[in-house]
């Protein structure tokens, strides 16, 4: 085992010692912290014109090795999301190493194992290795932290933990090298280890390479294990303004969704309510709160908790409480607007009053198919001097569901616009099966699995949330 303990340079890849005279990295020109200047000794007048071939073959090798780095800075520096940039780390190390498979473990406090090559079950197995002993013992460790571990050969290493030995031939693992991810701000935050499929030592130039990239690497996974500290922050706080449970309302069965963009990215917050009036109804709400951030989240949550006032005031007038909502932005939110849909539900007579502003139509799922319940063209709240839009009324029979949507899933179902979208998804629910019809968080599962064009969850591409509520009359 060699262990190499923090220095100016080092790097590596992972075939057996290939460490050459010709790629050599001399000590006249290796990058010194107290010589910000490379210098080249040149040879002198009267040298041989071999000797200056091979300064020359060295000089073109080292700008084909620094050439091949800043390819690799670059994709990493561009890479967004926390996993994408894990997994570009190790995709590049091993590719610096010349090694095969490798793994990239986060201090205890940021999170799990991102494997290259290794399956769950391998990465399990290398986990029952103690951190203090494994193939990046010690570089974990605020003081005294090696710049690099080496094992070249795990089978014939008498120092080795007997653990950490038996994994490896169990995996088929000949030789390890690990290099730690640290700053000097947030200190360790993770080692990243490349493993060899027989013994193996990368060579210097290889080592030297590996830890310029890992010292780049280690301030951009920072960055990002902070941005999805944040993220997670802001969902628990997004989910937390929403109700932790539909109400139970004799003559109809509830169900919804809520799946958030990344805040950083997203268009608007998104909400769902629904509330048990006196004299057995109902109040239903969508909406969204237009702008990105934690600001437009909060804001969200205010108009949520307002709305359920106005619905238990006035709630069988669906235009009175969306204006009172207006008012109150327009007081509290005066920069924002806000698109909501609100409908007052009977489900003794199953009869449905609504009114909305700005937001999708619903759609009425029958045993004929499914339509959408037209409500009059009206600007979002906010956005004019005063919002006003005459209310709609409807009978639903039994076995009919009610679906309040927002914008997001529309415009998830599909290229082509909102309109495109909003025809998608009206034929989802007509063809829903008769089992998803007779239950409407069978129905909501049905409508997320059939209209998105791509897996939900993926903050890249979900520039809105999307949000989903069902109410099906008995």
């Amino acid at each position: 085992m060699t262990e190499t303990h923090p220095s100016p340079i080092g790097a590596g890849t992972g075939r057996r010692p290939t460490a050459s005279p010709e790629h050599a990295y001399p000590e006249q020109v290796s990058p010194r912290q107290d010589d910000p200047v490379q210098t080249v000794d040149l040879p002198s007048p009267g040298i041989s014109v071999e000797q200056v071939t091979a300064v020359q073959d060295r000089l073109a090798a080292w700008l084909s090795d620094f050439a091949g780095l800043h390819e690799h800075t670059e994709q990493l520096a561009a890479t967004r999301s926390l996993d994408a940039v894990l997994r570009t780390v190790l995709d590049a190390g091993a590719a610096l190493l010349g090694a095969r498979r490798g793994m990239l473990v986060l201090d205890a406090s940021h999170g799990d194992a991102v494997g290259l090559g290794l399956d769950r079950s391998c990465r399990g197995a290398l986990e029952t290795v103690p951190r203090d002993t494994g193939p990046y013992a010690g570089l974990l460790a605020h003081e005294g932290r090696p710049a690099q571990l080496l094992h070249t050969d795990l089978a014939r290493d008498p120092g080795l933990d007997p653990r950490y030995r038996a994994v490896a031939a169990q995996l088929g693992i000949g030789a390890s090298c690990a290099l730690p991810l640290a700053t000097a701000d947030d200190g360790p935050i993770g080692a990243a280890v490349w493993f060899y499929d027989e013994p193996a030592e990368p060579s210097d130039r290889q080592q030297h390479l590996a830890r310029l990239y890992c010292a780049f690497a280690a301030p951009v996974v920072a960055r990002e294990l902070e941005l999805e500290r944040l993220r997670r922050s802001c969902d628990a706080l997004r989910h937390g303004l929403l109700p932790d449970r539909l109400p139970r309302v004799p003559g109809v069965r509830l169900a919804a969704r809520f799946v958030p963009a990344g805040l950083d990215r997203s268009a608007g917050s998104d909400w769902y309510d629904a509330l048990a009036l006196p004299e057995g109804a109902l109040a239903l709400t969508v909406g969204s709160v237009c702008g990105g951030g934690t600001g437009a989240a909060t804001a969200m949550g205010r108009l949520r908790a307002a709305l359920r006032a106005y619905a238990v005031l006035e709630g069988e007038d669906p235009v009175a409480v969306l204006g009172d909502l207006e008012l109150l932005l327009k007081s509290t939110e005066p920069a924002r607007s806000a698109t909501a849909l609100y409908a007052y539900v009977e489900p003794a007579e199953r009869r449905i009053s609504l009114a909305g502003a700005g937001q999708c139509p619903p759609l009425l799922v029958t045993e004929r198919g499914a339509g959408f319940v037209e409500t009059s063209l009206s600007a979002p709240l906010g956005m004019l001097g005063c919002w006003e839009a005459p209310g709609v009324e409807l009978h639903a029979e039994p076995g009919d569901v009610l679906v309040l949507y927002t914008e997001g899933l529309a415009r998830r179902c599909g290229a082509g616009g909102l309109d495109a979208g909003q025809a998608r998804l009206r034929a989802a629910a007509a063809g829903a099966p008769r089992d998803a019809r007779q239950d409407p968080d069978r129905l909501c599962a049905h409508l997320l699995a059939t209209c998105p064009d791509r897996p939900f969850g993926e903050a890249a591409e979900a520039v809105d949330d999307l949000v989903l509520l069902a109410v099906r009359f008995g």
